[in-house]
């Protein structure tokens, strides 16, 4: 086996350990506020989260494409021989991210993996002195990356508002049951949310070292990438996420059904606005959590913990840079050994 085969064949399972990485961290994503709203069991929920993200994982590639178009791989693999530095650059930008992702789970802290892993390419890029396609990154990435929890939060706001209205002469406890149902489907379709998000950024990751080692031409996503993706994702999601799923269902504030539903819902939105309309990498992670805060802020806005909600903003702040410094420091190690 050549080098550069090896080389491929290594990315491409760290590509997918990400993936793993990224189900297990942004589990509580998609189910966190059914569980602790007991809408449904954690087991469940993690079953039917895992099942759609396989399926979400199947609807596009509009996002792997933009996460191939962060960098110019092209110009780093024109030859054959230049293979193995490219593909040290997409290896530096996975370790990154992992990196990243293990720190913030291993504290329970809902960053975002897209970002992590979105840094990580930036860094790696940018240490390597490959061409950083700035115009991309602030149109698909900076600008999503601040609507995202705008919408989310305004979005979940504005719903819980409708719902409060609408029902404010309904029994109360009739209303939780019926949006404790009703959250089943709410759950569901931020599954399928996010596995059309964050399993695209792993095959757009995949694509990278196809094209840098030589066995891609970039012009489509195979087939077996998009099923290898959707798979490692599902399996993630499965094993679960409990540190941050506490953090998410329980200590930004106290969920009831109609809460929960309002945030699921507008998140679940959200990302399908993003991905299929425009095609950009957003955050789960970001989105969920501001809905919650938008839903939570209805009844007072001190019933949000803020200083929590504080801690989550810091390391939505840092990761991409984090992730960057990482990636670059890989990189730069990495590359004194090739030839």
């Amino acid at each position: 086996m050549s080098l550069t085969l090896a080389m491929v064949v290594a990315v491409v399972v760290i590509a997918l350990v990400f993936d793993y990485t990224n189900g297990f961290h942004d589990a509580a994503n998609a189910i966190a506020t059914s569980v602790s709203t007991r809408a449904l069991t954690p087991r469940v929920a993690l079953a039917m989260a895992a099942v759609l993200n396989f399926v979400g994982a199947l609807l596009g590639v509009g996002v792997a494409k933009t996460i191939q178009d962060i960098i110019d791989i092209e110009e780093r693999a024109a030859s054959p021989a230049d293979a193995p530095h490219a593909l040290t650059i997409v290896l530096a930008a996975l370790i990154g991210a992992i990196t990243w992702n293990l720190i913030t789970w291993y504290f329970g802290i809902p960053s975002s993996s897209s970002h992590a892993l979105i840094g990580g390419i930036v860094g790696a890029g940018l240490a390597s002195s490959t061409t950083v396609e700035w115009s991309i990154l602030v149109k698909k990435v900076a600008i999503p990356m601040v609507l995202s929890p705008a919408i989310g939060f305004l979005g979940a706001f504005c719903i819980m508002t409708a719902i409060m209205w609408i029902f404010r002469k309904a029994n109360p406890s009739r209303i939780s049951r019926g949006f404790r149902h009703a959250q089943t489907v709410s759950a569901a379709g931020m599954a399928l949310g996010h596995g059309l998000q964050d399993a695209q950024k792993t095959m757009g990751v995949i694509v990278l070292a196809l094209v840098a080692g030589g066995y891609g031409s970039g012009d489509d996503v195979p087939l077996w990438v998009i099923f290898a993706a959707a798979s490692a994702i599902a399996a993630g999601t499965y094993s679960g996420g409990w540190r941050i799923m506490r953090t998410l269902g329980r200590r930004i504030i106290d969920l009831d059904p109609p809460k929960a539903f309002a945030a699921e819902a507008t998140a679940a939105t959200t990302l399908y606005v993003m991905a299929i309309g425009l095609h950009a990498p957003v955050s789960t992670t970001h989105t969920v959590t501001s809905a919650i805060m938008g839903s939570g802020a209805t009844k007072r806005f001190s019933a949000v913990r803020w200083g929590v909600a504080k801690g989550i903003v810091t390391a939505w702040v840092i990761t991409i840079p984090a992730a960057a410094l990482v990636a670059a420091g890989t990189y730069g190690v990495a590359h004194l050994f090739l030839p």
